[in-house]
This record gives C-alpha cells, sequence and structure tokens, in this order.
C-alpha cells in the first residue's frame, strides 16, 4: 500500500500564541487514536515555531544558514503526518477529517503527496 505525507501548513501570524485548545487537543486525540487503529497511521507530530528553526541553504555553490524567525514567509509548516492508505482519495479524506476538527479562526492548508518509493 502506497505511504503518503501530508504537510500541515498554518498562518504562523494568526495562529492562537498559546497553540491549540484543550477541546481540539481531545477531538486530535480522539482521531489519531481511531487512524492508528485503522492501521493508516505510521508518525504524525506537530513542529516547534519558526523561531527555534534554522533554514540550510544551498545556493551558487555556498551554504547558508539562517535562524528563524522567517518574516518572510506567510504559511509554515506546523506539523506532518505519514499515512498509509489504499490510495490517495483516503489520505485525502483523513486529511480533511483532521483538518475540519479545528475551529473556526484557524487558516490551514494541507498538501497532501505520495511517498516515492523504489
Amino acid at each position: 500500500m502506497p505511504r503518503f505525507l501530508t504537510l500541515i501548513r498554518i498562518d504562523e501570524k494568526n495562529a492562537p500564541a498559546e497553540g491549540p485548545s484543550p477541546e481540539l487537543m481531545e477531538r486530535m486525540g480522539k482521531l489519531l487514536e481511531e487512524i492508528t487503529k485503522a492501521g493508516v497511521m505510521l508518525d504524525t507530530a506537530g513542529l516547534t515555531p519558526t523561531s527555534d528553526g534554522s533554514r540550510v541553504t544551498w545556493e551558487g555553490g555556498q551554504l547558508s544558514v539562517t535562524d528563524g524567525p522567517f518574516t518572510e514567509s506567510k504559511e509554515v509548516i506546523g506539523g506532518y503526518s505519514i499515512s498509509q492508505c489504499k490510495d490517495k482519495a483516503e489520505a485525502i479524506e483523513w486529511t480533511k477529517r483532521f483538518l475540519s476538527l479545528h475551529e473556526d479562526y484557524w487558516t490551514i492548508t494541507a498538501e497532501v503527496r505520495q511517498i516515492a518509493e523504489d
């Protein structure tokens, strides 16, 4: 069965400073338990803010490292999941269920991509 990487993109400037609400965390926990029991979820995690990150760039034969925050970024990767689904449609359905758990004030985009296998 194919594996899929889902990147959760958030607008870090408009996300709640305190992070997800306790109610959202509870809803996410229940869904993640369901996805795991279904044998779909392989790995998932949220990420720390961009202020804790660094970017390593290769350009013109030179390496550079830039520490966050990255003010030019509108959307940042806030989390990810790796799932094993029968097809992309199933991966998208699980992703839609995850996104719909969030309160209306969240702005989230999820990118679902199949992982290339040898």
